[in-house]
């Protein structure tokens, strides 16, 4: 049988080009990597009455329905619905599947909702930015990890969010014990220390990451309520020059990240390259193309930030050269 395919509304459509004539995969977004077992099962009787039974979990957290034949791509979109609506994910056209695919699905490690390590609900700040910046056919990669362990490889995406807390220390319950201490300085920096009995914290070293507060056994030592969080950008793999993202800004808030977030995508229509491969050109060659200043002149733009945020002045990238 003869198709006449549109690769690129095809792709668009998230479904992928196939190494074997005539199929495709069905590229299925999970924000935060978090879903109902209703949904694994629509996944699986998709894959089971168009695929070939094979399911594949993406490094991204989403899962790829595998050997869909090209002629049953309008099926499986209807097949969608369901899960897209389950999802809450942003369409245009009910029916018709995704309307977008190159900015990635929003990872997240499982955060507060079951770590004890977690200082942040890191599915529900992984929904609010992909409500906020799908569909679009710029390509971004963000992830988000609960606390400085970053379980989910945060620091080799476009934007990765370390979630953070200021702990809050209750002398009145301290026994001086010094399983703080201890902790902090086994498992984090190495920021605190015991004067007169008491507990002393290096603010300037101290990275939010919470451990002082898994290993007291008073709670003398607590989360604050506000949430915090360190913002890293333009870390990526890839064959030029692959590297860990660096951090721009420390002890930002929500709101903050979003609208820098949201700024760059303003910044990537400006500066792109139109002769760019496929009309997509990654935006941290961008910014070394353009130059980090001009990046974070548009990334702050019309930005509040709260007045315990530290913003990095000069951000450098090294890595590995292959060109």
């Amino acid at each position: 049988m003869y198709l006449d395919i549109n690769t690129k509304k095809l792709k668009k459509n998230a479904f992928r080009v196939s190494k074997n004539r005539g199929e495709t995969a069905s590229r299925v977004r999970v924000p935060g990597g978090k879903c109902s077992a209703q949904v694994l099962q629509q996944v699986a009787d998709i894959a089971q009455e168009y695929g070939n039974g094979s399911v594949h979990l993406t490094t991204r957290q989403g899962f790829e329905i595998e050997g869909i034949s090209l002629a049953d791509v309008d099926k499986v979109n209807e097949r969608l619905q369901p899960i897209i609506e389950a999802m809450e994910i942003n369409q245009e056209t009910p029916g018709k599947g995704y309307p977008a695919s190159g900015t990635r699905n929003v990872s997240a490690c499982i955060g507060n909702r079951v770590c004890p390590f977690g200082n942040y609900n890191t599915a529900a700040f992984a929904k609010r930015i992909e409500d906020a910046i799908f569909p679009n056919d710029l390509h971004f990669k963000i992830a988000l990890t609960g606390c400085a362990n970053d379980c989910i490889k945060a620091r080799m995406h476009d934007f990765g969010i370390i979630g953070m807390t200021l702990p809050q220390y209750d002398p009145s319950r301290c026994v001086a014990c010094n399983a703080c201490v201890k902790g902090c300085d086994q498992l984090s920096v190495d920021a605190l220390r015991m004067e007169n009995y008491k507990i002393v914290r290096n603010e300037e070293k101290c990275v939010g990451c919470g451990v002082c507060v898994t290993k007291c056994p008073t709670r003398a030592w607590t989360r604050s309520q506000k949430k915090y969080y360190r913002l890293t950008i333009m870390g990526r793999t890839g064959k030029r020059n692959p590297r860990l993202g660096e951090d721009f800004l420390v002890w930002a808030d929500e709101d903050t990240i979003i609208k820098v977030i949201l700024n760059t995508y303003r910044f990537v229509k400006e500066y792109i390259d139109p002769k760019a491969p496929g009309g997509k050109e990654h935006v941290g060659y961008i910014i070394d193309r353009v130059g980090f200043t001009e990046f974070k002149k548009w990334a702050l733009e019309g930005v509040e930030l709260p007045p315990e945020t530290i913003v990095k002045d000069c951000v450098y990238w090294s890595g590995i050269h292959y060109r």
